[in-house]
């Protein structure tokens, strides 16, 4: 299927790994123009080259900490316009409510939620004024269905799906839109080391360390796996295309059935 995004600008933050790597390959494969984001330079110039080579077009990179408002303001600098937005940006941990600090919940919220804030608030405007364009928020199933082992990290969540749905309200009338995928647990290397972080062996695989996950924290998933990177990366650039119009404002589940049992 033609996505009909050949030749546009996207922008995908905390684009060097996981799924903001498979969001940007994808979007690259499909013709897109992608502008990579990482604080690290050899793992952005590592990337860069994955999805150059996977496309053959143009990949560019900026390393300045979208996590700051001067690290917003340099990539803006550089990038004064894109046609996609994806805001994947985010951390995530495991930690008792009562040792969550203030340092904690703020740092979750400024990295998590106001990353995105600061790149909307440039790039949304001058869409609405093009009356054209996409933004997607990559969110999580825990917006929605919240962990107690992860409140801090759920509440950035749902904020996201709040930030959006309210954007999305601001497009009427024009070919702009706004929505949030909700992922479940994805295979990454950092969802590996967290999930043999809080396994009951301390030196179980990683293999052992899903099922176990699968077993207790997650028993109730329909597809009881990791979700894979690129299953996330098809939706996002699915919403990424003119040929997604007529979705808008929506909070698009791709956890693997886990809603129904969560809530």
């Amino acid at each position: 299927m033609d996505l009909k995004i050949k030749g546009k600008t996207a922008l995908v933050t905390g684009s060097t790994a996981g799924i903001g790597l498979e969001i940007a390959r994808k979007l690259a494969e499909e013709g897109a123009h992608v502008v990579l984001t990482g604080r690290d330079a050899a793992k952005l110039d590592t990337a860069i080259q994955d999805v150059r080579s996977a496309s053959g077009l143009s990949v560019t990179g900026v390393a300045p900490d979208v996590t700051t408002a001067e690290g917003a303001a340099a990539v803006i600098a550089k990038h004064a316009d894109v046609d996609i937005l994806v805001n994947n940006l985010g951390i995530y941990e495991s930690k008792p409510f009562a040792e969550i600090s203030d340092a904690d919940w703020l740092r979750y919220f400024d990295i998590n939620v106001m990353s995105g804030v600061r790149l909307s608030r440039h790039y949304f405007p001058r869409m609405l004024e093009r009356r054209t364009g996409r933004v997607v928020f990559v969110s999580s199933e825990t917006g929605v269905a919240v962990d107690p082992g992860m409140i801090h990290y759920a509440m950035t969540k749902t904020a996201q799906l709040s930030i959006a749905r309210g954007m999305a309200g601001l497009t009427r009338g024009t070919a702009v839109t706004v929505n949030s995928v909700m992922p479940g647990p994805t295979r990454s290397d950092g969802i590996v080391a967290f999930l043999k972080s809080v396994a009951s062996k301390p030196d179980a695989t990683a293999q052992e360390a899903e099922a176990e996950f699968f077993a207790g924290a997650r028993s109730g998933s329909l597809l009881q796996r990791m979700i894979e990177a690129e299953e996330i990366a098809s939706l996002v650039a699915y919403l990424a295309s003119p040929i997604s119009a007529a979705t808008n404002g929506a909070a698009i589940r791709v956890e693997g059935g886990l809603i129904n049992s969560l809530a």
